[in-house]
């Protein structure tokens, strides 16, 4: 491992914190007073990056088993792009809007036994959707930019074992992360 091997792993690590630590801080944190007006396209956007990130990371795979390289490069490239624009405007929406309740039909905050049997078990289906996307999204973020990073400098070999592990999981945070946008979408109070 050279320097600049060691100088972007620890980049890694500290984006990968402090990316952890800003999510953590908007739970925290209460909205500002005022929202833009905007705001409110920021659920569906997201959606959309999500939906389109699964479709061009099985074209990434496609992509590679063809052998055709700059392809997988290009799209892995606008996957990654699409992927830190996915996460400025998560960001961005969490600062203004606090989490949705599933289950909230007259998005007052609480669920009623009304609402609570509307939803049923599907309650706990999306909780562990939901659960494993979020615990997956902190896991996989490292082995992204680590995976990004093997590939980006020719390291194909190292590429390879870490993207063994980075792939599946990065595609499982992203089509779950369109099921819980399609889940929790009626409740959304806008």
């Amino acid at each position: 491992m050279n320097f600049n091997d060691k100088f972007f792993l620890r980049l890694i690590w500290i984006v990968t914190v402090v990316v952890l630590l800003v999510v953590l801080a908007l739970k925290l944190m209460p909205p500002p007073e005022t929202k833009p007006s905007f705001i409110y396209l920021f659920p569906h956007i997201i959606g959309g990056i999500n939906a389109t990130c699964s479709v061009l990371l099985v074209v990434s795979l496609i992509f590679i088993k063809k052998k055709n390289i700059q392809a997988h490069k290009v799209t892995n490239v606008i996957t990654f792009i699409l992927s830190a624009i996915f996460l400025l405007f998560y960001i961005v929406f969490h600062l203004y809007e606090k989490d949705t309740k599933y289950g909230d039909i007259d998005h007052n905050g609480v669920l009623s036994a009304v609402e609570l049997a509307a939803v049923e078990s599907t309650r706990y289906i999306y909780f562990f959707i939901l659960a494993t996307h979020i615990i997956l999204a902190i896991v996989v973020l490292p082995l992204i930019l680590v995976s990004f990073l093997r590939g980006f400098n020719m390291q194909v070999e190292r590429h390879k074992k870490i993207v063994r592990w980075a792939y599946p999981v990065w595609l499982y945070v992203a089509v779950t992360g369109v099921i819980v946008y399609l889940m929790i979408s009626p409740y959304y109070n806008f």
